[in-house]
């Protein structure tokens, strides 16, 4: 007995020193860094003199009611309680997967009375056909892992743990930047709202002026016509931006987990002076540490590197230790008796003949993942890239858009009240006027659209570096450097 314990502690010391069939993981090459971002030359910060506050990143806005909101979005969104329970689910297989390095004990205990055939071979003579057994036992088993099976197992679960936890990390970004563009979406068409309900009393004001001038005979019939015509088309438009109001409303709703149905916010319209925040996007090498898609992407690809060495560990014989010892007897009262003591001890290995070719193709298709998401590992890359120079160039041109687009409000501004002046001393028709307060109107609503996108572009940017530059990935979610 001695000696097979000893066997046991041998063998069970050699597996837990096994080897690993997996190759050896190396972070995949992706497109190497630029020493600068290329459209970081036309961008500057809107506030260069700013200074970073310590909260989330959401709080630089300076909004308190969108502080409001996205403070409410990691205990509330839906979308974000699943990929929670996600992560559970891939911490729960972590701990699966570990538990095949530790041996299995199972206690069995069982009484039963029965009657045995008297013809029988197998019947002893002169024994009694009817008799009680009384067991209590436990069973002992180990999967010795010579050829690293259990172990690439449990390295391909803890890297999919990370990818979730990056996941995760992804999604909380993505749902965090979506609702502060929704809401700056939803202010500026408070704005829209607004400049045209001025246009529409504009509008009708111009129109009883209108047909007073008519009906004094200082103006034509088509001039009436054309102010009415006017005056129901800036209707339409106020109904149009409504509609997308609620619309934009439901989604904020959604995303702070509310009821669509019960949630309200008040009008806020955005207005011309709120330039966006500073923001630092540093330097290229960076981003693949900041963004938590990366990180996800790289992961997957270790964890399917590690299924590689499982696919090839069902190549090799699998080897198992079993024991047990307990008791065993005609009545309870004598599992106390030493000749009621029972144990066995033995091992067993066994080895896959013949399968068709599933092990092959087990194992093809293992490095097929594997090559697969490379692919989407590079891709990623590349896309990060792109992401943040297009919010960096959308920044560059939309603060230059906004500097043309005031000075063309303030052009039509004056053209139209000279419009209008001009019009009321006869020396002007109406479709002048016309065509001016369209262009005004068209000049004012595009200096709001204007102002929105540069806000948007502004959280594009923060999302597209990853979220708060100050804080970094969790540990769990971490990607190594790229390899160069």
């Amino acid at each position: 007995m001695k000696r097979a314990c000893a066997a046991m502690t041998m063998l069970v010391a050699g597996a837990m020193s096994a080897c690993s069939l997996a190759p050896r993981y190396t972070v995949p090459a992706s497109a190497a860094p630029a020493k600068n971002y290329r459209e970081i030359g036309a961008w500057k910060p809107a506030m260069p003199g700013a200074t970073v506050d310590q909260g989330p990143w959401w709080s630089r806005f300076g909004d308190s009611e969108l502080d409001r909101l996205e403070n409410r979005v990691g205990s509330a969104n839906q979308d974000l309680k699943a990929a929670v329970a996600r992560l559970d689910q891939a911490r729960a297989d972590t701990r699966i997967a570990r538990a095949g390095l530790f041996p299995q004990v199972v206690a069995n205990a069982s009484a039963a009375r029965a009657r045995v055939s008297e013809n029988s071979p197998r019947f002893p003579a002169g024994a009694q056909p009817i008799g009680n057994n009384f067991d209590l036992e436990a069973d002992f088993s180990y999967e010795l892992d010579v050829f690293g099976r259990v172990r690439s197992n449990l390295n391909a679960a803890g890297a999919a743990l990370q990818a979730s936890a990056a996941d995760l990390a992804t999604l909380d970004l993505l749902v965090h930047a979506q609702l502060a563009i929704d809401y700056f979406t939803l202010r500026s068409e408070d704005a829209q709202g607004a400049l045209l309900a001025r246009t529409v009393g504009d509008y009708a004001g111009a129109l009883e002026l209108t047909q007073h001038l008519y009906d004094a005979g200082a103006a034509a019939a088509p001039d009436v016509a054309q102010a009415r015509a006017q005056l129901e088309t800036a209707r339409t438009s106020a109904a149009e931006i409504r509609l997308e109001r609620a619309q934009t409303e439901h989604a904020v709703a959604t995303l702070a987990g509310e009821n669509p149905t019960a949630f309200r916010l008040a009008p806020h319209p955005l207005t011309l002076d709120e330039a966006p925040p500073a923001v630092d996007p540093g330097l290229p090498s960076t981003l693949l540490e900041r963004r938590p898609d990366i990180a996800a992407a790289e992961r997957r690809v270790a964890a399917a590197n590690a299924e590689i060495g499982v696919a090839r560990a069902a190549y090799f014989p699998l080897f198992n230790l079993a024991a047990a010892a307990g008791v065993d007897s005609t009545a309870a009262g004598l599992w106390l008796s030493a000749p009621s003591r029972l144990w066995s001890l033995g091992a067993a290995g066994a080895l896959s003949v013949f399968d068709g070719g599933l092990r092959r193709a087990e194992t093809a298709r293992a490095r097929a993942l594997h090559d697969e998401l490379v692919a989407d590992y590079r891709n990623t890359v590349i896309n990060a890239y792109g992401e943040l120079e297009d919010s960096l160039a959308a920044l560059a041109e939309s603060e230059h858009e906004s500097a043309s687009e005031a000075a063309a409000v303030g052009a039509t501004r004056t053209a139209l009240r000279q419009a209008q002046y001009r019009y009321r001393a006869g020396a002007a028709t109406y479709l002048e006027v016309a065509l001016t307060q369209t262009a005004a109107l068209q000049a004012r609503a595009a200096a709001v659209t204007i102002e929105s996108r540069r806000l948007i572009a502004t959280v594009r940017l923060i999302e597209a570096l990853g979220g708060d530059g100050r804080r970094a990935p969790p540990p769990a979610a971490r990607p190594p450097r790229t390899a160069q």
